[in-house]
């Protein structure tokens, strides 16, 4: 991966409390480190931010109205910041609850990639229910679970 977004990880990762690895490791999954990709989906730049949902959840999260806009999405520090915001909204929010860090950084990478709806509803529609099942299971049960069961696996 690029040395040259190390910084803008570092900062995100500290600001927002995410693990910069897996800010890393999005970037290195999602983009290639190319900050001008755009998915056939309109996921867009580092961390393929889709701005109508993960942006726009972002904005809201901040007080922000709409979205980001395309060229504020290849922006590599803006991107990455929106990227970590996500995560942290992610962790804070759909999948709180989770208590074992190995499993929440699982179902953190699932829902980045495909949604925490769809990801939770592969062990219930209720949420609470969806969390009391994924806290009883080990992070391979979790795993193997996902593999088995998600629409995107």
């Amino acid at each position: 991966m690029n040395d040259a977004w190390s910084l803008f990880t570092e900062d995100a990762a500290s600001h927002y409390g995410v693990d910069e690895k897996l800010i890393s490791a999005i970037i290195s999954v999602e983009s290639g480190g190319n900050p001008t990709v755009v998915s056939r989906s309109n996921a867009v730049g580092l961390m393929q931010i889709k701005a109508a949902t993960a942006g726009r959840e972002v904005y809201r999260a901040q007080g922000r109205h709409g979205q980001p806009s395309n060229s504020e999405l290849r922006d590599p520090a803006k991107n990455i910041d929106i990227g970590a915001a996500y995560i942290r909204i992610l962790q804070d929010s759909a999948l709180a609850g989770i208590r074992d860090p190995l499993t929440l950084r699982y179902a953190t990478i699932v829902s980045y990639a495909n949604g925490a709806g769809a990801l939770l509803r592969t062990f219930s529609r209720d949420r609470d229910r969806a969390i009391a099942m994924i806290n009883a299971m080990t992070p391979d049960e979790f795993y193997q679970h996902v593999q088995n069961k998600h629409p995107a696996a």
